[in-house]
């Protein structure tokens, strides 16, 4: 696994002027031109290597875009370790929650056409959520507590924000609620939704704020305002436009041997094969029917890097639109508050789809004031800071990660090379 810096390590390829296998180029830079330094960029790698060389992940790739332009990246270690496969730019990594922005930017384009309201009922697109009972001891089985109404209806908003009350399967529910609402082989959007809504709120709508499903109720909205199902709409809508070819929810065969392996921690927290990168993984076998709007999307780091940049540019990359400046600029406001985000900490709130520092003396981050983000649970990580101008993005595939500090050091990493 231990392998030299020099082999591992793929610097900018400005050789090809930014191409990645199908979309179109991505514009490329020095960083000096950029208002960033070369030699600071360049501490990135090393610190990369020494998870890799720890057995701590298998491989990463590291992307920067400042002022539109690519100025950082390197692929590092293996996409494959045990066939020893070195990793490649056009890899197609499982993104999990970076779906998440995804598919909120989906029904904000839906918000434009004058679909619906933020402030609407649910239940006004989706009936089985007239009704919902909130457990007044948080417990999603309905065998503790009481059962009560919900002192006002579940807004869109709510969705789009993780406070609408529905239960998070990793704190305060136990086996039941995983139980519950586990994805079944038969499953489309339409019954796995139908069957969340008929479980007890953990909390009455907008009171708290509590990570969960919720951004598979918004892509379900998605289609019954759409008349599409939400891997169609993506398609058509975002991916095709932007030139995202690589993104979609399940890989053909013939996209196969791009997957990267997955890994898990074992002994000593090193690496150990969870899911094989390879026509075997579920992410091609299927079943290809249930599209989540919470998580399920492979993507590269070239697409994610396009998406992203848009949303920088106020919805908009080499002339096609998909949503107006004011559309994006209020996805990255606060929307929750005051309320405490467990998941990302002190110093962050939560906007349409991503998480907004909004104290970076508490949240402890070099990113600026209304920086917008988010990660996925393999490890991968997003994010965009307007003031600056940075696009950033890591790549890598290990759960869990909560042992190594990957994603914070790669965030300082692309900050301290911002020299003007």
């Amino acid at each position: 696994m231990k392998t030299t810096f020099f082999r591992t390590m793929v610097s900018v390829l400005f050789a090809i002027g930014g191409q990645s296998a199908l979309g179109a180029p991505l514009a490329t830079a020095t960083p000096e031109s950029v208002g960033m330094s070369s030699e600071r960029l360049a501490r990135i790698a090393p610190a990369m290597q020494r998870y890799i060389d720890d057995r701590l992940v298998p491989g990463t790739i590291t992307a920067v875009m400042r002022r539109g332009k690519l100025v950082h990246l390197e692929m590092q270690g293996d996409m494959d370790v045990e066939n020893g496969r070195p990793m490649q730019r056009d890899a197609i990594f499982r993104i999990a929650s970076m779906t998440k922005p995804i598919t909120s930017v989906a029904l904000m384009m839906l918000w434009e056409e004058g679909h619906f309201q933020l402030r609407d009922p649910v239940a006004k697109f989706l009936p089985e959520f007239a009704d919902p009972l909130v457990s007044t001891t948080s417990d999603a089985s309905g065998e503790t507590g009481e059962l009560v109404a919900v002192d006002r209806p579940i807004q869109i908003r709510d969705m789009l924000t993780h406070t609408s009350g529905l239960a998070n399967s990793y704190i305060g529910n136990g086996d039941y609620y995983r139980e519950a609402s586990r994805a079944l082989p038969e499953d489309d959007l339409e019954a796995y939704i139908k069957r969340l809504a008929t479980l007890p709120l953990n909390y009455q709508p907008g009171t708290a704020w509590q990570y969960s499903a919720a951004t598979s109720v918004v892509g379900r909205l998605v289609e019954v305002m759409s008349g599409q199902p939400l891997d169609k709409f993506l398609d058509t809508r975002l991916f095709e436009p932007l030139g995202m070819f690589d993104t979609q929810f399940f890989l053909t065969e013939e996209k196969a041997a791009r997957l990267a392996a997955q890994y898990q921690p074992g002994e000593d927290n090193r690496i150990q094969l969870q899911d094989p990168g390879s026509a075997e993984s579920r992410w091609v076998t299927g079943p290809k029917k249930l599209f989540r709007g919470s998580g399920g999307l492979v993507s590269t780091v070239d697409d994610y890097l396009r998406f992203q940049q848009t949303m920088l540019n106020g919805g908009e990359l080499n002339e096609v639109r998909i949503l107006a400046p004011t559309t994006v600029s209020l996805m990255m406001e606060n929307h929750t508050g005051d309320l405490p985000l467990w998941l990302p900490g002190p110093g962050m709130g939560f906007g349409l789809g991503y998480g907004i520092v909004i104290d970076r003396g508490a949240a402890a981050t070099p990113l600026s004031l209304g920086s917008a983000y988010w990660g996925g649970a393999y490890c991968t990580l997003s994010w965009i800071d307007r003031e600056q101008e940075i696009v950033a993005v890591l790549m890598t595939q290990v759960r869990p990660y909560r042992h190594i500090n990957i994603r914070h050091d790669f965030q300082v990493l692309v900050h301290q090379a911002i020299v003007e």
